[in-house]
């Protein structure tokens, strides 16, 4: 089982007895004030201002790091057919000599990919972390409002374990329109 699987269950439980703790103490069968809500957090986050500028740079950024590494594929290859082609021509020590620049350029050309994926992976997050710290304050606000226990988010992974849910505890309305009101300020 995964960790956020683990997680999301053990979070799920805690709510679950603490409600029912709540419960026998009040001697009522259900428990009083616990409530749960969900939101789609990537359509909030989508309708943020500054997400179309945000995805726009990263689309572009993300391009040109793709054309990078598919213009250091293209020599990696055809420095491996120049080498085969080559071979056959080469002297045993000289092929082992060939072999080895290949395999280094590989190496590089991995390490290259790598890199390139950590900074897009930090470039995302320098990109989105302004917008998502101010989405958390407004989910965070509409939690306290409706005085919800928690609040999980609908979409992404998380949507699979969900079986079946009350639609009315969507807060997703509310948070467009707070994000809405919150972009004119």
């Amino acid at each position: 089982m995964k960790a956020s699987v683990k997680f999301l269950m053990a979070l799920l439980a805690v709510v679950a007895g603490a409600g029912a703790a709540d419960a026998a103490a009040q001697g009522t069968a259900q428990p009083a004030g616990t409530r749960i809500g969900y939101v789609n957090v990537g359509v909030a986050l989508r309708a943020m201002p500054g997400w179309a500028q945000a995805e726009s740079t990263f689309v572009r950024e993300r391009t040109a790091a793709e054309d990078e590494l598919r213009t250091l594929r293209t020599g990696l290859d055809s420095a491996v057919a120049a080498f085969q082609q080559q071979s056959a021509m080469l002297s045993a020590s000289n092929r082992t000599a060939r072999q080895r620049e290949l395999a280094a350029q590989e190496e590089r050309f991995q390490q290259r990919g790598q890199e390139l994926q950590e900074q897009l992976g930090e470039r995302q997050e320098e990109l989105l972390a302004p917008m998502q710290e101010r989405l958390t304050a407004i989910i965070d606000g509409l939690r306290a409002e409706g005085n919800f226990a928690v609040i999980f988010d609908i979409g992404g992974q998380a949507a699979a374990l969900i079986v079946s849910y009350d639609r009315s505890l969507d807060i997703t309305p509310r948070v467009l329109q707070r994000v809405q009101q919150t972009a004119g300020n």
